[in-house]
């Protein structure tokens, strides 16, 4: 992706921790004519080591991606932050147009296909473990007749990360818009609330400076 460097984000722990948080991902392909192909999908994350991530997840059989993944093994997954509208009025002058703050997590990944169904049950039980534990018991419940069917049905995938970019587009370079920035993000929507969060987090100058005189003895 297009990444200035004020924007770009080199801790790996920044990057994974986004992911988790959004794992609702996008995973990119391409398929047998050469265009993009997209699922969006959830993956779960595994960290084996500092360098070593794994995102694991699955398809419906049907979905022609396994078999992208299948023939060309390198894939994008991308994950989405937080995001939200940034209005020129922020600024203490007019020569200014808007922007749109986000971050953002997109990892080149090298595929192996999980296509057996004890490695399959155990993908599944990654995604209930970290989504609703508690459906463990319904899941082991259901009888393995039942469980097999619906492994029939999926095809899954571990995606060892090669390589990633973190991007955190927060304004950084304009300083003089970061007060005004935070005060209107942390009185908004969600997104905006957690953009303000990030501001401290990055420890942008977010309270207002007091006038000369106010420093006036």
């Amino acid at each position: 992706m297009y990444l200035p460097p004020q924007f770009n984000e080199k801790d790996r722990a920044v990057a994974a921790e986004l992911m988790r948080a959004n794992a609702f991902a996008s995973l990119i392909t391409t398929d047998d004519d050469g265009l993009p192909f997209v699922t969006h999908l959830p993956l779960v994350l595994q960290e084996r080591g500092p360098d070593d991530l794994v995102l694991w997840g699955h398809c419906a059989k049907p979905n022609a991606q396994w078999r992208h993944l299948q023939a060309r093994p390198r894939a994008v997954a991308t994950f989405l932050g937080p995001h939200a509208y940034l209005s020129p009025s922020v600024y203490p002058d007019l020569a200014r147009v808007p922007t749109w703050n986000y971050l953002a997590v997109h990892c080149v990944v090298q595929a192996r296909l999980v296509e057996a169904p004890d490695e399959k049950d155990a993908l599944l039980k990654r995604l209930i473990g970290q989504h609703e534990p508690s459906y463990a018991q319904q899941w082991r419940d259901l009888g393995e007749e039942f469980q097999l069917k619906m492994l029939a049905g999926i095809v899954g995938f571990e995606l060892s990360v090669v390589d990633l970019q973190c991007k955190i587009k927060l304004n950084q370079h304009r300083r003089e818009s970061h007060v005004e920035m935070h005060a209107r993000y942390a009185a908004g929507t969600p997104d905006e609330q957690a953009l303000a969060a990030w501001m401290r987090r990055l420890g942008l100058q977010v309270d207002a400076m007091p006038s000369p005189e106010e420093l006036a003895p």
